[in-house]
């Protein structure tokens, strides 16, 4: 036996998951510097996605500064209207939500566009009401806040990982409405946005983290345990869209295993959505329903 072979063998024992994949069981060693052709030849079609290439860089660079430069617009105006702004960007780890925010707040004035990622709950935010350390975030006068994950933890990580209790999960799903009405009576302009990645990207994307030495920090333990639980996080995001998509604040769901396309629709959707002073619709341009859309309707 050669040296060290001993030492590989135990560590793929210990390392590689079981996990199941379009109803095949896989083994999957996220250590091991080789992605699996499994993952690799489906990482981009995962899921049904439409397209089987992605947006070329200099066609999604020119569209994206565009967009840019009118949300440099939609920041002149709320300073000067005082409309308040808030983005709720939730989807799976690895779903595209931080690249996304840092696509769309790029150029714009960080005095007054801001995101908003807050860690696990301290002793005392435990002992508040559920909502209560969200709410203490949300806009002033003139301001663009984006929340990196917000109070839907209560209804994807904390159900499925055992960090709520049922009627904790069923109490939030039967509330939320009444709070985000609320949210928009108080003259708030409110989007959620769910990023839906597919299963083999998710887990491409996890194997590019893991081994770079700049994005390595990105994963954690609690993304191994959600490697295993996709199914779970699957029947808790439907619950989800099905108890908390309302008139009044409606999800859109858009399809991520492309970035690219996936940040032009968001910001696209957003600045469609604002009548702001200068509004170039021709820049803006209309959605594309193959990876946006309202609701459950793309799932």
């Amino acid at each position: 036996m050669k040296k060290g072979a001993g030492k590989a063998s135990a560590r793929d024992e210990k390392d590689a998951l079981k996990i199941m994949v379009d109803g095949v069981q896989r083994e999957f060693d996220i250590h091991d510097p080789k992605l699996p052709d499994w993952i690799e030849d489906k990482a981009l079609e995962s899921d049904g996605y439409p397209y089987d290439k992605k947006l070329k860089a200099k066609e999604y660079e020119k569209q994206l500064e565009k967009l840019q430069q009118e949300l440099v617009k939609l920041q002149f105006w709320q300073q000067a209207t005082g409309t308040r702004v808030m983005i709720l960007f939730e989807g799976r780890d690895a779903a595209g939500k931080g690249g996304t925010i840092g696509a769309m707040r790029y150029y714009m004035n960080p005095r007054t566009a801001r995101t908003v990622a807050l860690t696990k709950p301290t002793e005392t935010e435990r002992g508040q009401w559920y909502y209560q350390r969200y709410i203490e975030h949300f806009p002033t006068a003139g301001e663009f806040v984006a929340f990196d994950r917000s109070w839907y933890n209560r209804a994807g990580v904390e159900p499925v990982m055992g960090f709520c209790t049922p009627e904790q999960h069923r109490h939030f799903l039967q509330e939320t409405p009444g709070f985000e009405q609320q949210i928009v009576d108080e003259g708030i302009k409110f989007f959620k946005f769910w990023l839906n990645v597919g299963q083999e990207m998710q887990l491409k994307r996890f194997h590019d983290r893991v081994h770079s030495k700049l994005t390595c920090w990105k994963f954690s333990p609690m993304d191994v345990a959600g490697i295993t639980k996709w199914n779970e996080y699957t029947e808790a995001r439907d619950l989800m869209l099905k108890k908390t998509h309302t008139k009044h604040a409606p999800w859109q769901v858009v399809k991520t295993n492309d970035k690219r396309r996936a940040r032009i629709e968001v910001i696209g959707h957003v600045l469609r959505s604002l009548d702001y002073t200068g509004r170039d619709m021709d820049v803006i341009g209309e959605p594309d329903p193959k990876i946006i859309g309202d609701g459950a309707r793309l799932l």
